[in-house]
């Protein structure tokens, strides 16, 4: 423990509570009415009760996350969970409540594929009868369960897998097998240690016919003593970013039943031994469009996370004397005072009001297209698609609006959310480095998001073949009335003559210009692809900007169609509601800087008009919103055990927290280390099992 004479220091100068607290009284944002107006009330009280409840048990306590290795991280995550499991059962918690309750914890748990793959699998591609068999044992937790698609020599290619399952008429069985190292199932969450079955994603074989990847529930360790089963070979694939048990699995000639293909959406008729289509080849796609929506919608708080660590620490942490200060001015400025920073982190605060709004919208569309499939459900899918949902024809299936949505917005956002993690850890300055600012675990775990459920490259093609199959049918006059096909017309109504918009006065004409841009682009892709004739290859670039572009301008329309509701100013008070407003400005305005050649190139503004948004108006916005940033962040609600940061403090006790975790919290303060090369002994003193007693 520290001496007396080292816990009365305090930090020099004014204190981290101080300017925390002259920050606040500096704005008149009510952050609880905001907060209620992002979240709801009945949310915010549920979180705080879920609160308690895990703070008051002793297995999620955190004082040891920054220390411990993998090995010992592995294990607290699995009591954790366990214990998570436990206490949901025990307060009746619903699904969502059990999902607050993770990411108050703020960690990859070990069951954490179980829940957000396996079981949704189970339950939107299995049978009535599946769900008997593998759903309701899953639920329990009888059965531990992983997804497991990706291979060591594939990832977003899934129909190049290599795994395979064949069909055998004899026995009415599938043999599952691995022909080849790379066919083993590679970063499989959940699997390494935990999952005792998987969905094992395999080329479906029949009379030597392949038909392509299918869905199969596969054992893969005995349920009484964990081990492998016979002919299969598991484990964890060892460390990387992040905590989870990801695993690998290589399976030798595994038979598995008939019912263990999952057959909600095509199967084998085990007596004729033909393959059953589906009647709407479109519905197979619901899972990963669920999961891509649910990424969208989270991306915004992802990313609150490490501007409110970063806005909160920057409005303490003082460093140099303005330049242009009077004589009689003295002490260090706040680092939040310079423009350099606020430029770095007041967009991406903006960004994360755009992203939860747009995330909220991408739910709703998710809900409204479930309910079209569901009372479309049986009529024929067009004969004329391809093998994905990027090739159906627009005009006719309900699906491709919402699944290129997903796909752009998915890559979008959680590239923001990454990126922006790490502009905020470097805002940060050295302490941002230090695992004690609670931004480096998060972004090592967030990161691999730009990745899995499609990765952000491979996912702007499936984007834009939407978008060029748009144009084509709003060129021939059979596009269905949707906004993409509204934005294009609007575009080639008007394109001889010109845009106008005042981006600089009007918000309304902002959101034209990112759709005018949108428009732009996707006719001149289509000029080079059909007029032009150019390969698909040399195209990918363009089409990258493309789907940017076009994901853009659908963050800018959700965001500034979510404050037109009259609930905004009701709900908010005016003077809030004109301050969501600058927010929505400054993240439109300096991504149309950001991207000032595609928008002046596509004669949507001119160049005057972008170096006025950048010179003019982004730093008056930056000037008036630095007030409130506080209290923005502080509306987010994050508690102090979620984030758990020392920067990051509601209560601005930075210095404070940082040398009390380093120097009462670090168990290598217990060692006392041989420091001399000529002696064999290495550790003189021992006192880690007492340091941690004390705990």
């Amino acid at each position: 423990m520290a001496p007396q004479w080292v816990t009365k220091l305090e930090p020099s100068g004014p204190q981290g509570a101080e300017l925390l607290k002259q920050e606040r009284d500096n704005s008149n944002i009510p952050v609880e009415r905001l907060s209620e107006f992002l979240f709801t009330r009945e949310t915010l009280d549920r979180q705080d009760q879920i609160l308690k409840i895990l703070i008051a048990d002793k297995v999620f306590d955190k004082s040891q996350n920054y220390f411990d290795g993998r090995l010992e991280r592995f294990k607290t995550a699995l009591a954790r969970q366990k214990r998570l499991s436990q206490l949901s059962k025990k307060h009746k918690w619903t699904a969502d409540e059990y999902q607050m309750a993770s990411e108050l914890i703020s960690e990859p748990g070990p069951y954490g594929l179980h829940v957000s793959m396996f079981l949704i699998t189970l339950r939107d591609q299995g049978t009535p009868e599946q769900h008997r068999l593998f759903l309701e044992k899953a639920e329990k937790y009888e059965y531990i369960g992983c997804y497991a698609q990706t291979e060591l020599g594939h990832g977003s290619n899934v129909r190049g897998l290599e795994t395979t399952a064949t069909w055998n008429s004899d026995d009415k069985t599938f043999t599952i097998h691995s022909p080849h190292l790379t066919a083993s199932k590679w970063w499989i969450g959940s699997l390494g240690r935990t999952a005792n079955h998987a969905v094992v994603m395999a080329q479906l074989i029949i009379d030597g016919k392949a038909y392509g990847p299918h869905p199969f529930v596969v054992q893969i360790r005995d349920l009484h003593t964990h081990e492998a089963l016979e002919n299969i070979y598991v484990g964890d694939i060892g460390p990387k970013f992040g905590t989870m048990d990801n695993g690998y699995l290589l399976l030798n000639h595994v038979k598995i039943p008939h019912v263990n293909m999952l057959a909600k959406f095509s199967s084998v008729d085990p007596k004729t031994n033909k393959y059953v289509k589906p009647a709407s080849a479109s519905l197979v796609y619901g899972t990963l469009t669920w999961v891509r929506s649910t990424i969208v919608l989270q991306s915004g708080g992802v990313l609150a996370r490490g501007v409110t660590i970063a806005t909160r620490y920057a409005a303490v942490r003082r460093q140099f004397q303005d330049r242009d200060a009077k004589e009689w001015e003295t002490g260090e400025n706040q680092v939040l005072n310079y423009t350099m920073v606020q430029i770095r982190l007041l967009p991406l605060l903006a960004a994360t009001y755009a992203l939860h709004f747009t995330g909220r919208g991408m739910m709703a569309l998710y809900q409204e297209n479930q309910k079209k499939m569901a009372a479309d459900a049986g009529k024929l899918a067009s004969t004329s698609r391809g093998p994905s949902p990027e090739e159906l024809f627009p005009s006719t299936d309900l699906l491709a609006d919402l699944h290129a949505t997903s796909c752009g917005l998915k890559a979008l956002a959680s590239t923001t959310a990454a990126e922006g993690l790490e502009v905020c850890r470097r805002a940060c300055g050295g302490h941002g480095y230090s695992s004690f600012s609670g931004i480096g675990s998060w972004y090592a775990d967030y990161l691999p998001t730009t990745t899995w459920e499609g990765d952000n490259y491979m996912l702007t093609q499936q984007v834009a073949r939407y978008l060029l199959k748009s144009a084509r049918a709003v060129l021939k006059g059979t596009a269905s009335d949707n906004d993409t096909s509204r934005i294009f017309k609007s575009f080639l109504s008007r394109r001889d003559m010109g845009a106008a918009f005042d981006v600089l006065g009007q918000d309304e004409d902002i959101v034209a210009a990112f759709a005018w841009r949108t428009s732009f682009l996707t006719f001149e892709a289509l000029k080079h692809r059909d007029e032009e004739k150019g390969s698909w290859n040399s195209l990918l670039v363009d089409f990258w900007r493309l789907s940017t572009a076009h994901s853009q301008y659908l963050i800018v329309k959700n965001f500034w169609e979510a404050l037109q509701t009259e609930r905004v100013a009701t709900e908010l008070g005016e003077e809030t509601a004109a301050l969501m407003r600058k927010l929505f400005r400054l993240y439109a305005l300096h991504t149309l800087e950001r991207e000032a050649s595609e928008f002046f190139s596509s004669s949507a503004v001119t160049v005057r008009q972008i170096q006025l948004a950048r010179t003019k108006t982004v730093m008056k916005l930056l000037e008036e919103i630095r007030p409130h940033a506080v209290r923005l962040v502080d509306a987010w609600n994050f508690p102090d055990w979620q984030l758990d940061s020392s920067l990051g403090r509601y209560d601005g006790k930075v210095y404070e927290d940082l040398f009390r975790r380093a120097s009462e919290l670090n168990p290598l303060n217990a060692l006392t280390i041989d420091p001399y090369p000529d002696s064999g002994i290495l550790i003189k003193k021992n006192e880690i099992e007492t340091f941690r007693s004390k705990l």
